[in-house]
Formats: C-alpha cells, structure tokens, sequence
C-alpha cells in the first residue's frame, strides 16, 4: 500500500535498548534480542528481532497517524488470524502482552508482535509463472478461509478507502487549489483521469456480496518458501476490512501481470503479460469455486479500477504538494501516477480477453 505517513515523518529512530525493553512487555523469553530494521513496508516502524542471528519475531510499531482506531485494527487482524488456520496456509500469530492484550501502548505509540515465519521471502514483481500461478492460489485460499467470517465483527480501519466517490472528490477539490504550473504540467493524466472515472461508474451500479478482503494484495505482501516457492501467507493485514473481491483481484494483477515498478518512468518497460495474467487466474482457479457469476464478471473492471485508484491517489497528492505521501523528489507522485495510468490503459485494451479468461477458468460449468 502507497499511503504513507504524512511527508516529511522521519521513523525508525530507535536504539536496541529501547526495542528490547518494548519486547519485555510481551510473553517472550527475557532476553537480549537484535533487531533489524524492515524497509519494504512504509506505514509503520517494522523490525525483525533475531537471536543469534537466528530470526525469532516481527515487531511493529502501528502508525497511528494513518489507523486511528487501534483497537478495531488489532481485532480485525486477531479475528481473521484465528480463521486463517489451514495444513496450506502458514499461521501467524500475535503474541500477547504480560498483561493479555495484543499490543502495547507507550509514549511512543502503539506495538505489537508476531511470528516469524522462517525460510520465506516476498517478491516485488515476478517474471515467473509460478510465482504469478501461487500467488492466485494463495489469495483464493484466504477468500475461502474468511468466507463465513462474522462481517460484523470488522471494522473499517481505513474508511472509504476504495471508495471511487470519496477518491473523485478529493481530486476534483484538488484541481480547485493546485498550482497552474502543476495543472500543465500533468494535464494529459487529468484528461485521462476523468475519461476513467466515467468509465468505472459502472461498478457502482452492480450489486456485489460483501467480503472480508485484504485490500492491499500487492505480489510484495505475499510471503513465499525459500525452497519451493510455494506461496505461504498474506501479511500487511492493516486494510484487512469488507470490501469486494475485485479489489484483491485488481491488486494482484497490478503487480503480478505487471513486471515494472509502480513509479517505472520509462513506460515501455510497462506490460501486460498474459501468461502471467493467466497464471495467476489458474492459481484462484485452483481453489474451486468460490466467486459468483457477477463477481467474475467484475474482475476485468477490477484490473482496471486497482491501479487507477492508486494514481488518481497519487496524482491527487501531487497536485496538493505531495503533502500525503512520501516522495523522495518533487514529481515523484506524478510519476506514480503516469506509471499507474499506462497500466490503466493497458489493462482496458486486454479488457475482452481478461473476460474471456475470467469465464473459461472461474465459471462453474451448468447443465
């Protein structure tokens, strides 16, 4: 997830002897522990606690700067861990404090602590179709795990946060008040952000079941066996919250379909690839049925609606001065969202054959 901490936030700013005294206050063995600093998420102070270099647990300090409600966040993780418990899904769990709760809370903010699952990896893009094909597999299998989960029992940690009205708001506001230089330079992205927005109006009008989704099911928050290459787990279950299945169907596809970076500049290296596209769609596949006919039919819509609600976000921000996300140059959230919006378009020109694919491989055959 791009969402970052407010510009300019400098985190990370912890010695050993203070990480060690936050671990006391969690139900683990009294002693002094490394830590490692964990950079591919950029929402919260992540750290992997080792012992003889032997990786034991992963601590985090929860930025609540983005999550305000702590308690609701910490029971949707805690809910959906007791669900996801399966021979083929590797379990994590979060381990309680001395005094029974599922983080702790000091003057520096709000931590929790969990499992480490030994021998994974993640990956930030993939050529392999292997790769593309466990990465379907495993995202249907937390479909299916969660499917009768108590919707009740989520909140909304991030509220609206795919919400495509809430997102057109705050772009149109934004166009409002942006600079007029900023206006001219990213005027081809504001003339195909509003082509889009009409076009995705669509998905409002379908009604869809509600799930509980992951909303953030990007290839890098999938974790992988180091020896097989098996796809273990999700992790990053912050956004885990109702949503519809396009959006972690969209998500993926992004990443998966996709083997550039999300700011790639040379748009070239942008692609759709197919055969990524359809091991990934074999991998859902894999599981059975488990998504109703309007829900297959949306899916196409969602390869488009992911990435295009992600730079009309980062496009937004720019045009704001980059006052949301964290950018390491000036245009850098421009480029976001050119680099989303090419993979926008070349998403809608494979719309037929991404509904074609969908239909032979997720629709249950009737008589």
């Amino acid at each position: 997830m791009i969402i970052l901490l407010p510009y300019g936030n400098k985190m990370n700013n912890y010695s050993h002897k203070e990480l060690n005294t936050v671990l006391g206050r969690f139900t683990v063995s009294q002693k002094k522990y490394d830590f490692k600093t964990l950079t591919d998420g950029f929402i919260n102070d992540t750290f992997l606690v080792s012992k003889n270099a032997n990786p034991q647990y992963v601590l985090q300090r929860v930025n609540h700067n983005v999550f305000k409600n702590i308690d609701g966040l910490m029971g949707n993780i805690n809910n959906a861990l007791e669900e996801l418990n399966d021979p083929t899904y590797s379990k994590i769990t979060l381990i309680k404090t001395n005094t029974g709760n599922t983080y702790s809370e000091d003057d520096h903010g709000y931590w929790r602590l969990m499992t480490f699952i030994n021998h994974s990896t993640a990956y930030n893009t993939t050529t392999e179709p292997h790769i593309a094909f466990e990465a379907g597999k495993i995202i249907g299998k937390f479909h299916l795990l969660l499917e009768n989960t108590n919707l009740d029992d989520y909140v909304d940690t991030i509220p609206r946060f795919h919400d495509l009205n809430l997102r057109k708001e705050q772009f149109e506001e934004a166009l409002t008040t942006a600079d007029s230089k900023k206006i001219e330079i990213s005027k081809e992205a504001i003339v195909f952000a509003k082509k889009i927005l009409v076009k995705l109006e669509d998905l409002n009008a379908i009604k869809l079941p509600v799930r509980v989704c992951h909303n953030d099911t990007k290839l890098n928050n999938i974790l992988f066996s180091k020896n097989t290459n098996t796809a273990l787990c999700l992790i990053d279950l912050d956004t885990l919250m109702k949503g519809y299945f396009y959006y972690d169907f969209g998500d993926a596809v992004r990443t998966i379909a996709n083997t550039a970076p999300e700011d790639e500049q040379d748009h070239s290296k942008i692609v759709f690839d197919k055969t990524l596209f359809e091991a990934f769609v074999n991998g859902l596949a894999a599981n059975g049925p488990f998504l109703n006919p309007k829900e297959i039919e949306t899916l196409p819509l969602g390869a488009i609606f992911m990435p295009f609600i992600h730079g009309l976000r980062a496009l937004t921000d720019y045009l704001n001065n980059n006052i949301y996300y964290k950018v390491s140059y000036e245009n850098q959230n421009l480029d976001r969202c050119l680099s989303l919006f090419d993979f926008t378009q070349k998403a809608l020109n494979e719309q037929d054959y991404m509904r074609v694919i969908v239909s032979e491989k997720l629709m249950v055959k009737r008589n």
